[in-house]
């Protein structure tokens, strides 16, 4: 299962830089439906300025023109 969601992250942060520049209310919506279409049932996608970005692992998404990220945390067990 955690292969699934990090397949689906990376699918995410492969796609052509012109989808940098997307709103980020947008891109987490698409991050949200691949994680919940992958089972994932307790996550916390975050919207954070780069300067916020403390683990560069928790990244799923960069957007506003790279500006922002989007963080993935699993919550629970």
């Amino acid at each position: 299962m955690r292969w699934v969601i990090l397949a689906a992250m990376a699918a995410t942060l492969a796609t052509p830089t012109w989808a940098a520049t997307k709103p980020c209310e947008e891109l987490k919506a698409e991050i949200e439906a691949k994680i919940q279409a992958a089972g994932v049932t307790s996550y916390t996608l975050e919207i954070v300025p780069n300067a916020e970005v403390k683990d560069p692992n928790m990244v799923v998404g960069s957007c506003e023109g790279g500006t922002k990220k989007i963080i993935y945390q699993k919550n629970g067990n």
